[in-house]
């Protein structure tokens, strides 16, 4: 039975009303899209490949596809597509009978089609779909507490969208930027997974400082290891997309801060939930049985959580790492390569960050549970 005490459902009102608000908060970046053009979602009825030709492993040309608008103010119409082709795997796509697409249709000034483009396959839908399986999933192993979570979900997703990105495009810092939103982050994240409890301002107490000591790391390190933020793919897009201003290397530093902020407040609130439980149910323990007791549940969860943090860097890098090795590159010129020590900077920085919150969380617990111990002894 899920009892509602009253400073949770406000916290959760407040929150829904936070969420609507962002969710209609416009970012300012907003592409305007040309007067005669629509974006639309068709099917592609049938494909006309007679354009392509293969170079190697790649694919050129142009595809032609006969196409059945199924939105928009042309819901409805069959037009002829085109499908540009330019030999790169990682851009390119090839459509067959039957595929949905979403297709940017122009018109002249009479208000007839006279182009329509390819864009990519439709996966929205599919997305939507992923989506609410993961939900349902969520919410029937962990019930309330799954609701919350996805609360807090929507709640990271639409702060970083609608705030942290915006606002570093328009040149605010970019450290204190991800500070202020991490931090929010994590204290709200905390709430609603623990509730307005001992454990929870334990976890954030202990998450807030250990980013805090991350993000200096970032910097400290970042520097040492000379590594410009144009590491970071797509990044120099940015500078020819006009925002010559933007600092690439506080981008890439408050990245690392940020990648590791969600690991840092997921050990602490697991070593101070743990913690309540002993409390619970020894009740007589004292506060440096507790606290050594916290250091041991940290030390067994710490050596999880580094190898889980190196394993997903090194899962977006995997390919990189593949062609340094087919192409016998040495290793002294692989630990020196940017992508490489960036990723080596990432891991290692976020993992001293995992190691930092654990005696710490133990600490503040040990001292917040104090008055719970004297008072059931």
């Amino acid at each position: 039975m899920v009892i509602f005490k009253r400073k949770e459902v406000i916290f959760i009102a407040v929150l829904l009303i936070v969420l609507f608000l962002l969710a209609l908060l416009p970012t300012g970046f907003q592409k305007q899209e040309y007067k005669y053009t629509e974006g639309v979602k068709a099917r592609v009825i049938s494909v006309n490949d007679a354009g392509i030709y293969t170079s190697g492993i790649f694919k050129m040309g142009d595809q032609s596809a006969q196409i059945e608008i199924l939105s928009g103010t042309r819901r409805g119409e069959l037009v002829q597509a085109n499908n540009m082709l330019t030999g790169r795997l990682s851009e390119d796509k090839i459509f067959q009978a039957g595929d949905t697409a979403w297709v940017l249709i122009g018109f002249d000034e009479s208000g007839n089609i006279n182009f329509a483009n390819m864009i990519d396959h439709f996966r929205v839908d599919k997305e939507i779909l992923l989506v609410v399986v993961f939900a349902l999933v969520l919410i029937l192993f962990s019930g309330y507490t799954g609701i919350r979570t996805l609360l807090s979900f929507a709640f990271a997703i639409l702060s970083i969208w609608k705030i942290l990105i915006p606002s570093m495009l328009n040149g605010a810092n970019p450290l204190l930027t991800a500070l202020l939103i991490g931090n929010v982050l994590t204290i709200v994240t905390l709430l609603l997974v623990a509730g307005f409890s001992k454990k929870a301002y334990a976890a954030i107490i202990s998450s807030v400082t250990s980013s805090l000591a991350t993000c200096l790391l970032a910097i400290f390190f970042g520097n040492i290891f000379n590594i410009h933020g144009a590491v970071m793919e797509g990044s120099e897009s940015l500078l020819y997309s006009g925002f010559l201003g933007l600092d690439l290397t506080s981008i890439f530093q408050a990245g690392i801060y940020l990648a590791s902020s969600g690991a840092i407040l997921d050990l602490a609130i697991d070593i101070s939930s743990a913690l309540e439980e002993i409390v619970i149910y020894q009740p007589k323990i004292t506060r440096k049985a507790l606290l050594l007791s916290g250091i041991n549940i940290g030390r067994s969860v710490v050596g999880s959580q580094t190898t889980t943090l190196l394993l997903a860097y090194m899962g977006s890098y995997i390919t990189i790492m593949m062609v340094y090795m087919a192409q016998g590159t040495p290793l002294m010129n692989i630990l020196n390569s940017k992508p490489i020590a960036a990723e080596i900077l990432h891991t290692f920085v976020g993992c001293i960050g995992l190691v930092l919150v654990s005696p710490l969380t133990s600490f503040v617990s040990a001292i917040m549970f104090e008055d719970k111990i004297k008072r059931i002894a």
